[in-house]
């Protein structure tokens, strides 16, 4: 089965020119097939902003009305993204920039209103794999954004973190899979106030151990939880690391 690198990216990488030039250069760098799923929260809310339209927050997550949804699906599908695949071009990348409603390969359902109502925000319920693999065995790249739709007609503002697990999961069926998350840090630390002190490698029964210990806590413990689910799904490995070393040879490595 051939190999093939799933890349997720904050927004903050790849909304400032330099950080996004060095992603697209080491994305470029990687053998074989590969998919980029971005974000690009900060540009939103910048340009929503110079708009008059406030955003607004709940948890780390966007509520999404319909006026924020029609400047996520601007900021998201169209400037950060075509950013993204017009540099991938320059590079000799043939990428193609995707939302969820693109050849249908991402179905949500909106979020059921529960305590919070998160307006159109999707919970991914099908990635079409089969779909995919056919653009990517002919050697197209796809840049992903954090957009879904409903197949009613509806776009829907959607997880990237969660895009990017659940597109590897569907991708895991006809590609060895590696999924990398890129974030803050150079990947999971044995010491929080020490960068260097990363934890190279983490089964299943060292992640209990590690919560127990209070090791792991925090935000971490859902983003592993996820990186355990994508292994359960087929991913061969999940990696994370910080953005400017997605190589797949650093970082802390999930299996």
């Amino acid at each position: 089965m051939s190999h093939l690198t799933l890349v997720k990216v904050g927004g903050k990488i790849v909304e400032e020119p330099a950080s996004l030039q060095k992603l697209l250069d080491d994305f470029a760098q990687i053998k074989g097939y590969k998919v980029l799923v971005h974000g690009g929260g900060r540009s939103a809310t910048r340009i929503a902003s110079q708009l008059g339209i406030e955003s607004q927050m709940v948890n780390g997550r966007r509520i999404t009305d319909a006026e924020t949804l029609k400047v996520v699906t601007m900021v998201y599908g169209g400037l950060v993204n075509k950013n993204i695949v017009s540099g991938l071009q320059a590079r000799d990348i043939n990428a193609v920039g995707l939302t969820g409603a693109d050849m249908n390969v991402i179905l949500s359902d909106k979020r059921p209103v529960k305590d919070i109502d998160y307006g159109f925000v999707g919970d991914v319920k099908q990635v079409n794999g089969g779909r995919l693999a056919e653009l990517i065995k002919s050697n197209i790249v796809p840049v992903m954004a954090p957009l879904t739709h409903d197949g009613q007609g509806h776009i829907l503002n959607t997880n990237a973190d969660t895009i990017a697990s659940e597109t590897a999961k569907a991708l895991a069926a006809y590609f060895d899979v590696t999924l990398i998350y890129c974030f803050e840090k150079k990947g999971v630390l044995s010491d929080e106030t020490d960068d260097n002190s990363v934890i190279t490698e983490i089964n299943r029964q060292q992640f209990s151990r590690l919560v127990e210990q209070g090791v792991i806590q925090g935000g971490m413990i859902p983003k592993l939880e996820n990186a355990f689910h994508a292994i359960d799904a087929g991913v061969n490995q999940v990696i994370i690391t910080s953005s400017d070393t997605i190589d797949g040879r650093h970082g802390t490595k999930i299996r």
